[in-house]
């Protein structure tokens, strides 16, 4: 038997004891060394993201290879590896067509902690596993590379979306680990000029050292109107909103020049029944400027990408991990985490 952190009902979840999950063919069961906790996993317990009761949350696992399923191959039990938070088959008819967090059909890449048993537990079974192991390099550790799991991803994934060339000018809403990955993302894209937005004193700090140039503390001023400022009346060339709040899409539309990109990052309520558009703003539909959301890409060749980004120093993702919990206390991890409180940014997860 295992713990596992299981979603029970709205605004309830827990440790509970499940069996050890057993390979089948194809698939790998990880003994996780360690994990964390997503702003998306804030939206499962909240109820705001359906999830199944009992299902076992969370889709950032590092860990050693327990059991490997029939037809796995090129790996070894007691082999340390990282996952992404997608897990894409790699042989369906979206992987082929590179659509890989889209695997199967509608958001069905993102399977751990949504559709199957997630990895807040002391293991995991990973599916399609030749496809979504991606071994560590012995030089870097467990919390080098938990971020590469999904909110540096995810965040890097926004920038390449919005297609950031090199010179551009970009704003990031919300500072919190996705947007602070975004930050990084838009660095390594070659942006010329960064502006952070967000108000918490540590994550406005934490957005200077990830690559922001500078950061608009939204409760002091009106950052719409601060960023027609820097820009000249102009707008950014690129808005990334990463918060998934209503307010925070429209200013990202009314940030944007003429012909710029909006990027939506954010999980938006279950409550929310659509999302407005300041149409003026948008010009009405007629001023060119492109809304892109993106679920970010998964599988082994993508962490093995961003694991070598980590490893040759361009981006380091292990200072974004504030706090550090054993499985025992997630409960209280949750609650530090949901509060945004004690400077926290991410935590990290000891089972």
């Amino acid at each position: 038997m295992m713990r596992a952190n299981v979603f029970k009902d709205v605004n309830k979840s827990g440790l509970v004891e499940k069996p050890i999950p057993k390979a089948g063919p194809g698939e790998a069961v990880i003994k996780v060394t360690l994990t964390t906790i997503c702003g998306t996993d804030i939206h499962i317990i909240r109820g705001e993201f359906p999830v199944k009761e009992g299902l076992t949350i969370g889709h950032e696992p590092i860990g050693i290879i327990h059991e490997l399923g029939d037809g796995v191959t090129g790996y070894t039990v007691g082999q340390r590896v990282a996952v992404n938070a997608i897990t894409p088959c790699g042989v369906c008819n979206y992987c082929l067509s590179a659509n890989w967090s889209q695997c199967g059909g509608f958001l069905g890449g993102w399977k751990l902690g949504n559709t199957i048993d997630g990895c807040q537990a002391d293991y995991v079974k990973i599916p399609a596993a030749m496809a979504n192991l991606a071994p560590i390099p012995d030089e870097l550790s467990d919390e080098d590379v938990l971020l590469t799991t999904d909110i540096f991803s995810t965040g890097l994934s926004g920038a390449e979306s919005a297609e950031i060339k090199v010179g551009d000018t970009v704003v990031v809403f919300g500072q919190g680990p996705i947007g602070l990955g975004a930050v990084a993302g838009a660095k390594l894209k070659g942006a010329a000029l960064i502006i952070g937005v967000d108000t918490i004193p540590s994550r406005m700090k934490m957005a200077k050292k990830m690559g922001a140039d500078m950061v608009i503390d939204f409760r002091k001023s009106d950052p719409v109107k601060e960023i027609l400022g820097i820009t000249n009346g102009r707008g950014v060339d690129v808005a990334i909103e990463a918060l998934g709040l209503q307010a925070t899409f429209e200013n990202a539309v009314k940030s944007t020049r003429v012909g710029g990109t909006i990027s939506s990052l954010g999980v938006y309520p279950g409550d929310m029944a659509s999302i407005g558009l300041p149409n003026k703003d948008f010009g009405f539909g007629l001023a060119d400027k492109r809304i892109v959301s993106t679920l970010c890409p998964g599988g082994k060749e993508r962490m093995r990408r961003l694991i070598e980004l980590v490893r040759n120093e361009r981006v380091n993702l292990r200072q974004l991990i504030t706090h550090r919990f054993p499985l025992d206390e997630i409960d209280e991890a949750y609650e530090l985490f949901s509060s945004q409180g004690d400077g926290v940014i991410k935590v990290a997860i000891t089972p």
